[in-house]
């Protein structure tokens, strides 16, 4: 495999990680925890092809028969949270009060961090059938989806601060979004 088209693979995996951090970093007041974000990102989609290569084909069938489910399930419910808790503010927005918008927890970005990697597990299964050399394909993997997650973070996070309450409905709507779109992607794949 070239490194354009290792690149290309990199790109294409991140593209979740970058829109939830995106809708991660709506909430966030602090610059750190961007950088925890995108680190967990990395992490989780270096990880994935690793675990994909090292099961090899014999056993991708087990998890393609419910990670669209899983992605849908956990996305679909953070996403949903955020739009209910914006909701709320919005409705209090004439109130004196400042607004407090949900923050994320450790469990949520690690539960976020595993569904937009799933699609990572798959490509290392297809990284071992065409042999690739997965430890510098996996590093490269993560280090992209950890730049392009940070991005997301900040430029969220600066959203955020400027429109609240509305810029987290607007996350909200697009993690359940991303958790439809995969899920609607898998099962027309199965037909």
């Amino acid at each position: 495999m070239s490194f354009v088209e290792l690149f290309f693979v990199a790109v294409g995996l991140s593209a979740d990680a970058f829109a939830v951090a995106l809708a991660d970093g709506l909430n966030l007041r602090r610059r750190r925890k961007a950088v925890l974000i995108a680190f967990m990102f990395g992490l989780f989609q270096a990880m994935m092809p690793i675990i994909g290569y090292l099961f090899g084909s014999g056993f991708a069938h087990l998890f393609s028969s419910f990670d669209h489910y899983l992605a849908l399930a956990v996305l679909g419910f953070i996403g949903g949270k955020m739009i209910t808790e914006s909701i709320r503010e919005l409705a209090h927005e004439d109130d004196d009060e400042p607004p407090k918008l949900g923050g994320l927890t450790f469990p949520a970005l690690l539960a976020q961090s595993a569904a937009t990697a799933i699609d990572a597990l798959m490509v290392g299964v297809s990284f071992a059938a065409i042999r690739v050399s997965i430890a510098p394909a996996a590093l490269f993997i993560g280090a992209v989806t950890f730049v392009l997650s940070l991005l997301g973070a900040l430029g969220g996070r600066r959203l955020g601060l400027r429109f609240g309450a509305k810029a987290e409905l607007a996350g909200g709507i697009v993690l359940a979004v991303i958790g439809i779109k995969t899920f609607i992607e898998h099962i027309a794949a199965g037909i």
